[in-house]
């Protein structure tokens, strides 16, 4: 009812203080209330009390609370009660009635019947009890809080385990278990009945379950996949539990329980690492990340410091992100997880003098170069500062590995800088070939670099280039996930947008992997699988999460997707290859390209020009030296040369 919500929504606003006086007062009525039937009952009439019996009538709750208090009854919440509760308020309520009793039988007030003594605690108990229980079921009704109804697909150790810890739990009611063990089909785990996957959509309808939760820890990914593409079309949101030994030693509880891994929402299995390719470069060495506190940064340094390098140079031009990624790994740190010497580094890479400073203290031997602008629509806005981070600060580094003896460089790139269509795509490109310009050189390319020719280049560049990673600082997939929990709309830009996906750690394993493989200039893809549609991840993502898509065929759906346009310089469809028949590498999901590129001596001076372009921030300069420098930039708006 309205006014019942209502009321309920008043009660839960006010003050702690206000709550907890109030059922003092309750209960100290209660104390009252239950002298006057312990009287009534013993004396067989509607009693009033007369000379003697005032006094303890007084004396029931000026007794029993201190004694409450001190057991805690009111330092509890109505709301999160339970069997625990209740047995603490039947022990408070004994303590006091013993001395109630006690009481009694030694001043032997005239017209006060001893019985008093015991009824009146029972009957205090039974009244506390039920209006504690009342209050818990009256609360846990309280608007948008209704307790879900799970089933829990997994009747083996870990769905038990998480059952038995269901029971504190107020925002699950457990209706069953899920296994595709034939033989535990109609069985019960604690009373719980188990039930065969196939009868799945009738139990969901009939016991109205909103949440199946996946406690199927070694289960394949294989098998994962069909299991939620079975579950797809039901009515319910799918969560999956954490990590097991997250679970086994209490870091973790049951109120933890997560939304579906984003590697299930690929359509592929994730491609494992080559452990030996991953520690070949760092074990022992003085390691450096730029960009260490961004998503891919961050993922580098976590996979880096358990490959035991003596030192980590973490780079980085915002402070935040900084200290988050060094307080992360110096816990790990002092856990005992690595002995890596970890260096906080703020700077940035588009700072010469800064970054000489760095390489001269430290000496780095191999270097992660995942500083970038990356967003599109932010580089488009802002030409001149995307130019000179993502080219110039590139630059900078390659400089800098050259003068102080790096043997490894790896450019971080993006699937953007094929045929790109905006200025970060274009930018990173100039990035790629500045790299693999220097490599094929046979001259010194900077004055500091002093050879005798021909000149090879002691440093090993390679790039890394791949799509969109799934759940990285402007990926759709947060974005998505929030926009669902505020109810709708999803916006994506076009219905047939699509994209490469990848996830976070097989972004960070490809790069260190591609640098223990390069030979000098080398370009480095992933076999990435189909392309995904945005449209159709963005479904993906609502049904998954319980709920169906609003659309003209269901006007009755819960979140709408509405249809942005495509924003500036953004493309239909990306690409990851320039040319045609990439190599094979030692890793069979990793893949060699050897792209055309203009000779280093070609491109000074056109970099110059583009250097002083972006100091002026002269947008339209820019777009024509890029055009230039990168063979297919097509910039996509009006205001292109």
């Amino acid at each position: 009812m309205p006014q019942d919500r209502h009321l309920l929504r008043h009660v839960l606003e006010w003050p702690r203080s206000a709550k907890r006086l109030f059922v003092v007062a309750m209960d100290g009525c209660m104390g009252i209330l239950a002298m006057w039937l312990a009287f009534s009952l013993r004396l067989d009439t509607l009693h009033w009390p007369e000379g003697l019996q005032w006094p303890v009538y007084a004396m029931a709750p000026l007794l029993a609370f201190p004694i409450l208090v001190n057991q805690g009854l009111y330092r509890a919440i109505f709301r999160y009660t339970g069997v625990t509760a209740l047995i603490t308020t039947g022990k408070a309520v004994a303590i006091y009635g013993a001395v109630l009793l006690s009481i009694l039988l030694s001043v032997q007030w005239e017209g006060v019947p001893r019985s008093v003594g015991i009824l009146q605690p029972l009957i205090l108990l039974l009244m506390i009890g039920t209006s504690r229980a009342l209050g818990w079921h009256w609360l846990r009704g309280r608007p948008g809080t209704a307790p879900s109804r799970l089933l829990i697909y997994g009747a083996g150790s870990a769905g038990a385990q998480t059952a038995a810890g269901l029971g504190g739990a107020h925002q699950y009611l457990l209706q069953g278990f899920v296994d595709d063990d034939a033989a535990k089909a109609g069985r019960s785990i604690n009373g719980t009945r188990v039930y065969a996957p196939q009868d799945l959509p009738h139990i969901i309808d009939r016991l109205g379950v909103t949440d199946v939760l996946l406690a199927l820890p070694s289960a394949t990914r294989q098998r994962r996949r069909q299991i939620i593409e079975s579950l797809r079309d039901l009515p319910v949101r799918i969560r999956t539990l954490p990590g097991l030994t997250d679970l086994a030693s209490g870091r973790v509880t049951i109120t933890d329980f997560q939304d579906l891994d984003i590697e299930d929402l690929l359509d592929r299995e994730p491609v494992t690492a080559n452990p030996e390719l991953l520690s070949r470069n760092l074990a022992g060495k003085v390691i450096m990340v730029t960009g260490a506190g961004g998503s891919i940064g961050s993922e580098l340094c976590r996979q880096i410091v358990q490959e035991g390098p003596a030192r980590l140079l973490l780079v980085d031009h915002s402070e935040y992100a900084l200290y988050a990624i060094h307080h992360e790994l110096q816990a790990l740190h002092d856990q005992g997880v690595h002995a890596c010497e970890l260096v906080p580094l703020l700077a940035s890479v588009a700072d010469p003098r800064r970054m000489a400073d760095i390489y001269h203290a430290h000496c780095p031997g191999s270097i992660y170069h995942a500083a970038a602008y990356k967003h599109v629509p932010m580089v488009e806005a802002n030409a001149g500062e995307g130019v000179l981070n993502n080219v110039f600060g590139t630059l900078n580094m390659v400089r800098m590995a050259l003068e102080y003896g790096a043997r490894h460089f790896v450019l971080v790139s993006t699937d953007k800088a094929v045929r790109p269509t905006n200025i970060m795509g274009a930018s990173k490109r100039v990035a790629e070939l500045v790299l693999q310009a220097i490599a094929a050189s046979d001259q010194p390319p900077f004055d500091t670099a002093v050879a005798t020719p021909p000149w090879h280049c002691p440093t090993r560049f390679s790039m890394v280039r791949f799509g969109n990673v799934l759940g990285s600082s402007g990926s759709v997939i947060p974005l998505f996930r929030h926009q669902i929990t505020a109810g709708g709309p999803i916006t994506v830009t076009h219905p047939e947008v699509t994209r490469y996906f990848m996830t976070i750690p097989e972004a960070a394993q490809l790069v260190l992997q591609a640098g223990a493989m390069a030979e000098g200039g080398d370009l480095f893809l992933l076999d990435m699988g189909e392309p995904i549609r945005i449209v159709e991840l963005a479904r993906r993502m609502v049904a998954l999460s319980g709920l169906t898509v609003r659309d003209e065929q269901h006007p009755g759906g819960d979140i709408a997707i509405e249809f942005t346009g495509l924003r500036p310089g953004e493309k239909l469809y990306e690409e990851l290859l320039i040319g045609d028949h990439p190599l094979p590498t030692a890793h069979p999901r990793i893949l060699r390209a050897r792209e055309e590129h203009a000779p280093w001596e070609g491109m000074q001076a056109t970099l110059e020009t583009l250097r002083n372009a972006a100091l002026a921030d002269d947008t339209l300069t820019i777009k024509a030296l890029l055009r230039q420098l990168v063979p297919g930039y097509q910039p996509a708006d009006s205001t292109q040369p």
